[in-house]
Parts: structure tokens; C-alpha cells; sequence
């Protein structure tokens, strides 16, 4: 099922989530809802607090990076009670985007290697190294998880740049090409 994400605004995007266990109800329901949404947006992550849980679950498709990285042809995966306990590597600039913050596009600055201990789909655990497109997926992603958006790693004059923008999307005045959600609770 299609889920609706939550946009910028919505109070759900500024809590920390939780850990959960391999009994959460309709965790394999709510996995395939998460890509399958990521998918309907045209994203290449998707984190629950995103569509609405503060749960630490995300999912990331960087197959889109194959071209430039062949590791990448077949990188689809779920992380649930992901921890990122490493940064290294040269602080990089990319480009990114979010769907939670739709037709923003800012320039972030992120370390270019990662390690981060997570389970999978299947509650199987994994300590793994990441390192460049991946890397930068599943930091934006984890970001999420921690109560943060791309926005806070800009600079304060960026910020100060993007304001109209971000206080009209909390007033609701934003479009997007897939289902969305803004609740201020």
C-alpha cells in the first residue's frame, strides 16, 4: 500500500525513533509499504518517520549510483535499529533532495565513508562499511531517524536562504507528485 509521506512541518519528522523487535506488528507488511511508496515517489530511501512512525526502520535503493559504482547494481536494502557508529573519509558535496521536503535540492556536505550496524529484514544482524553513493543514501536516511533533515546540515545562511520556502510548505503551500501528508501535531 502506497503510504502518504509526511512534509516538512509535520512533528513526526522532529522525533527520535525507536528501536523495535522482530515481533513488531506487520513488520513484513510495513516494509513492503515502505518500498513500495519509496518506489510510487521515485525515491531512493525512505525512512518510517517519514510515512509516520517513529520507528528506526529505513529502506535504500542506490542502484541508481551503479553507473558510476558497479557495487551498486544490486543495492536494495532495509535497515531496522540501525546504529552509525563511524564517520570517515573526506567530507563530500552531493546534492541531495528529500521527499519530505519536495522541490528542495541543497548542496550537503557528508563524511564519505561510513560504518553502521544494523539488522535486516529478517532480524539478521550486519557490521558493515560503506562508502561512497551508499554512504550517502543511508545518512540521509538515518538522519531521519535522529529527528533530522538534510536542512540542518546547511549552512545558517542557507537556511536563512531557503525560510520562505519552508514556512510556505508548513502552511501547506508545496507540490508534489506523489501522496502527501502535513500534520503539525
Amino acid at each position: 500500500m502506497i503510504l502518504p509521506i509526511y512534509i516538512y512541518g509535520s512533528a513526526v519528522l522532529r522525533k527520535h525513533s525507536e528501536n523495535i523487535t522482530a515481533d513488531y506488528p506487520d513488520l513484513d507488511r510495513f516494509i513492503a509499504d515502505l518500498w513500495e511508496t519509496m518506489y510510487d515517489a521515485d525515491g531512493v530511501g525512505l525512512a518510517a518517520p517519514q510515512v509516520g512512525r517513529n520507528v528506526r526502520i529505513f529502506v535504500v535503493d542506490a542502484t541508481a549510483g551503479a553507473e558510476e559504482d558497479p557495487r551498486l547494481a544490486d543495492f536494495r536494502k532495509t535497515f531496522i535499529n540501525a546504529e552509525i557508529y563511524e564517520r570517515t573519509g573526506e567530507m563530500t558535496p552531493f546534492t541531495e533532495g528529500c521527499l519530505s521536503l519536495p522541490k528542495i535540492n541543497e548542496q550537503v556536505m557528508r563524511p564519505s565513508t561510513i560504518r553502521i550496524r544494523y539488522c535486516d529484514e529478517h532480524f539478521v544482524e550486519h557490521d558493515d562499511l560503506f562508502d561512497g553513493f551508499a554512504a550517502r543514501v543511508i545518512q540521509h536516511e538515518y538522519d531521519h531517524l535522529e529527528a533530522q533533515l538534510f536542512i540542518d546540515h546547511l549552512s545558517p545562511l542557507r537556511r536563512t536562504l531557503l525560510k520562505g520556502k519552508l514556512a510556505a510548505m508548513v502552511k501547506g503551500k508545496y507540490q508534489a507528485d506523489y501522496r502527501c501528508k502535513l500534520v503539525k501535531k
